[in-house]
């Protein structure tokens, strides 16, 4: 397994409830919990092979899920627009309109 890509625990945010329950289970305890594969197969009896494979098809999953709709993305940048918004800057309420719209 490469390096753990935190991306994956914001993907986990917004797509995480259209996960089976186990790659859901799996994929929280590796990217929110900060479980090796290890451990996670230990804890849950199952091989290391095994939790490997399920976060990879919830990780393939939820990347073709943000490839085709980009809540993830739209859902970032309404965060950063909203702490603009909040000091009054106009554009950034625009856009976040524009975005919105568009969801």
């Amino acid at each position: 397994y490469m390096g753990k890509d935190l991306a994956f625990s914001a993907l986990l945010d917004v797509y995480g409830r259209f996960l089976s329950d186990k790659q859901r289970n799996l994929a929280e305890l590796y990217y929110n919990e900060d479980l090796s594969l290890s451990e996670i197969a230990e804890n849950e009896g199952i091989t290391r092979p095994g939790v490997s494979d399920n976060i990879r098809r919830a990780e393939n999953k939820m990347l073709s899920w943000e490839e085709e709709c980009s809540f993830c993305e739209s859902f970032m940048t309404l965060k950063e627009l909203a702490v603009k918004a909040q000091k009054g800057n106009e554009t950034a309420i625009k856009e976040m309109i524009e975005i919105i719209d568009n969801l």
